[in-house]
């Protein structure tokens, strides 16, 4: 670095560098990536539509989420509609971004510009061809997919919120009273985050809590080193966003759930290099517990959650009353702990 930059220019080389970073992650292959649009439609008993790729097509035979390339000029929502109405006989009528998915395959870049179809008229089918099915959420994974739809199938099967529970008390009957008004709440996935507790103490209460969302049927994620999956078998894990660079590789199996902290290009190239399922993305506003800490709003949190090849969720100062807000900035939803947790 120049040893004359200053403050802003040592900022701004910084955020270069962490931004060539995740290009050199993402677009591991030369030339330009091609914008796809990309739907996801699902009916009313929650089964999603998906299409078999024709022979000789690139990544020919899997199966995919309908959509295509956009045309020179044409805008994302006019290639959705475009290719809806071609390949699968619907007329799109409105639809929400859920993500976008960067990827490198080994003869070419894409970049998957993926929206919920929320309203449609017709009945969907293979227009061109091509088999089709309906498939329940959690039978995806038994379907094989060009590998950048991993995302897509990670959004599908995360909720809009994400709780993260506050340090545990003295009084654990309070704790696990709030937890059952949180899941009676809807809430089915959260973190159990409690950094005063020793680490027997922690696994003792991680046991309880592991076993009060099985039968809630929500979805436990460790925020604690990966090893305890050898000791305690839950959901998942979570990684801090120092905890992220311990690592060079996934440290746990794709049958798990894999979540991390992140608050910049750097970071989420390295969530992106670990393969993570999700991530969360903070401080977005202010926090009633921080509320002299610098917050990113909700533009810069877009640009993040845009170079984020997996979901990613809003968190600092969010409520029930934000996933709207959230969604429409590129969040799979929101992430937090007073503003989602009963106490």
């Amino acid at each position: 670095m120049h040893p004359h930059a200053g403050a802003w220019g040592r900022e701004r080389i910084l955020q270069i560098f962490s931004i060539m970073e995740i290009s050199r992650f993402v677009n591991k292959t030369p030339g330009s990536a091609i914008h796809v649009a990309v739907a996801v439609i699902q009916n009313g008993m929650d089964k999603v539509f998906i299409c078999q790729r024709k022979a000789g097509a690139h990544q020919g035979g899997l199966w995919e989420f309908p959509g295509g390339k956009l045309e020179a000029g044409e805008s994302v929502t006019d290639a959705l509609k475009r290719e809806c109405l071609e390949e699968i006989g619907i007329e799109v009528i409105s639809a929400r971004q859920l993500l976008r998915v960067h990827h490198a395959y080994e003869d070419i870049n894409v970049l998957l510009d993926v929206w919920k179809i929320t309203e449609y008229a017709g009945v969907p089918h293979g227009n061109e061809g091509q088999n089709y099915r309906w498939v329940e959420k959690n039978q995806l994974s038994s379907y094989k997919f060009p590998k950048a739809n991993n995302a897509i199938i990670s959004a599908l099967l995360l909720p809009t919120t994400y709780l993260i529970t506050p340090e545990p008390k003295s009084d654990l009957d309070a704790f696990f009273l709030a937890l059952n008004r949180s899941f009676i709440s809807g809430v089915k996935l959260l973190q159990l985050r409690a950094k005063n507790l020793n680490i027997d103490e922690y696994i003792h209460l991680a046991i309880k809590v592991a076993d009060k969302c099985r039968k809630e049927g929500a979805r436990l994620i460790l925020n604690a080193h990966p090893d305890i999956l050898d000791i305690i078998d839950v959901d998942g894990i979570h990684l801090t966003s120092i905890s992220l660079f311990d690592h060079s590789e996934r440290p746990i199996t794709t049958d798990k759930l894999l979540s991390a902290s992140c608050h910049n290009e750097k970071e989420i190239a390295q969530a992106a290099k670990l393969e993570v399922d999700f991530a969360v993305i903070s401080p977005v506003l202010l926090t009633q517990s921080h509320p002299d800490l610098e917050t990113l709003g909700w533009n810069r949190f877009r640009e993040l959650a845009d170079i984020a090849p997996f979901p990613v969720y809003a968190l600092g100062g969010m409520a029930t009353s934000h996933i709207n807000m959230a969604t429409s900035f590129g969040a799979q939803g929101i992430a937090g702990i007073s503003g989602l947790w009963r106490g």
